[in-house]
């Protein structure tokens, strides 16, 4: 046994090594002690709550030696902790992600969490995730209208496998139906009460100014154009033929909020407030696409 060292010291190495590196905050993860705690909880196998009881207790070598090699290789090469330990939660879930797929992080759990409520007032008994990812929104749906018929579709074929995986995981095959589509070009005729999607928004200006960090993630699932709505646009045109009547429309943008506007200053969006200071999501009804629809049509040529 390492006499010295204990979990409450090792944690406290970790923090105050990533607080004088460079790393970048940002992935679920929001302080040097918190990817401190969640490095280590994996190395140690540990509920991330981390019982206070647990911070005196001594550890061997090997796991010093393991905890310590994950600090480094967050610190030293900017890899998320989430790509560490091949583990991320979202909506009070764990999902599997490696490279292939962006680190949920999405505001949209907060609207999952509250069943899209009140923005929309009757269940949703068919929902489609958009650029899905990890599977994390359109697994979380599932747990929050386990009676709903869920569809998650990506044009990478790489990260459904991901999403594959973490379906397959949290035991909800037969729910949700997995799809490569390139937004809505092979969904079929499909209708659905409500779209939701986090999709590419990044603009290139943004993009290459981002943390270390962001560059492990795979930039298909980031950048979009040089403004950061050629995905947007092609999603607001096209939505309309996808939703049934009263359906909605869920769609995370953040940062080019501002450009969706200035792009789109008719377009009625019900930007979410929300209490936690995520910003950056707007909804829409059918209708409200269906009376602009000319307009949308326009803008997306």
């Amino acid at each position: 046994m390492s006499e010295s060292t204990t979990v409450a010291s090792l944690l406290a190495e970790g923090e105050e090594l990533f607080k004088t590196s460079s790393i970048h905050h940002g992935h679920g993860l929001y302080d040097a002690w918190d990817e401190a705690v969640y490095l280590l909880s994996h190395a140690l196998n540990l509920n991330l709550s981390l019982d206070r009881s647990m911070l005196p207790n001594l550890l061997s070598k090997e796991e010093v030696a393991e905890v310590r090699r994950l600090f480094r290789e967050r610190s030293n090469e900017k890899t998320p902790s989430a790509y560490l330990t091949s583990c991320a939660w979202f909506c009070g879930l764990p999902f599997y992600v490696d490279r292939r797929v962006l680190i949920p992080r999405s505001p949209i759990g907060n609207l999952i969490k509250e069943k899209f409520q009140p923005w929309v007032p009757v269940q949703p008994n068919s929902i489609l995730d958009l650029c899905t990812g990890s599977g994390c929104i359109g697994i979380s749906c599932a747990y929050a209208f386990p009676s709903s018929n869920i569809t998650i579709s990506d044009i990478s074929e790489d990260a459904l496998i991901v999403a594959s995986k973490n379906v397959n995981s949290h035991k909800c095959s037969g729910q949700i139906q997995i799809c490569e589509s390139d937004l809505f070009d092979d969904l079929g005729d499909e209708r659905y009460d409500l779209i939701v999607s986090n999709p590419p928004y990044v603009d290139l200006e943004d993009y290459r100014s981002m943390p270390g960090e962001y560059f492990a993630e795979p930039a298909l699932g980031l950048i979009a154009g040089d403004d950061g709505l050629d995905i947007v646009r092609r999603i607001l045109c096209e939505a309309v033929d996808y939703l049934h009547e009263g359906g909605s429309l869920i769609v995370e943008v953040g940062n080019s909020a501002a450009a969706l506007e200035q792009t789109y200053p008719d377009l009625p969006f019900l930007w979410v407030d929300f209490s936690e200071g995520d910003a950056g999501v707007f909804i829409l009804t059918r209708e409200q696409l269906i009376e602009n629809h000319n307009f949308l049509q326009i803008k997306a040529l």
